[in-house]
């Protein structure tokens, strides 16, 4: 049996271990993204209406999160549009389709209550399937001006993004402590920090810009 439903407090710890365990390695040694979690819960970006997980036989095997983010225009007073991360699926469930639901699921509603635009940090290849695209197609640019490889953008109502250049700002959630994230995963049973491939590539990508 398989469900997609809003994250309760009872998923909490569930949601932080399994994201621990999905991202452990991935991008660096260890990861972040659990104490991400954790924080991300109780700031006023946070959006608990987009907050799912998916369920497989009563076990949580996949979550998404979203925050509001911002686009502001040169001629156009700023805008709210979302960005959602972490999302992740079990290790051993990864490739089998659940991920895809469980965005598609997310942007459906997301849509449903109104918003119309969607900005991500992520690889172009997990997400192009889904409607991303390159943010240069909807002139959405850092405040430096640049138009990174991985920030991806898809319109959930037809021409929200029309009257740019934008500049794109994610919630200040998503710049925490570092520091506190490493005391924070310090406390939790010990995983093996590897040195991987996979934190080579992401590196590459996460620094390459189109222009």
């Amino acid at each position: 049996m398989l469900a997609i439903r809003n994250e309760a407090p009872a998923d909490y710890q569930a949601v932080e271990d399994l994201t621990r365990r999905a991202f452990y390695n991935l991008y660096v040694p260890g990861c972040h993204e659990h104490y991400l979690v954790h924080v991300m819960r109780d700031h006023p970006d946070f959006l608990p209406e987009l907050d799912f997980v998916l369920e497989l036989d009563g076990e949580v095997i996949g979550s998404i999160l979203y925050t509001r983010s911002t686009l502001t225009g040169e001629t156009v007073e700023r805008r709210d549009i979302l960005t959602f991360g972490p999302v992740c699926v079990a290790p051993e469930r990864q490739r089998q389709g659940y991920g895809k639901q469980l965005i598609g699921r997310s942007l459906a509603r997301a849509a449903e209550l109104g918003w119309g635009a969607v900005v991500i940090f992520g690889a172009p290849a997990n997400y192009v399937g889904l409607g991303f695209q390159c943010c240069q197609r909807h002139a959405v640019q850092m405040k430096d001006g640049s138009c990174p490889t991985a920030i991806l953008v898809k319109e959930l109502k037809p021409h929200a993004l029309d009257g740019g250049p934008w500049t794109y700002r994610d919630s200040p959630v998503m710049h925490f402590d570092e520091e506190a994230a490493l005391r924070f995963d310090a406390a939790l049973p010990p995983m093996e920090k590897r040195v991987l491939p996979c934190q080579e590539e992401f590196y590459i990508l996460s620094h390459s810009v189109l222009r």
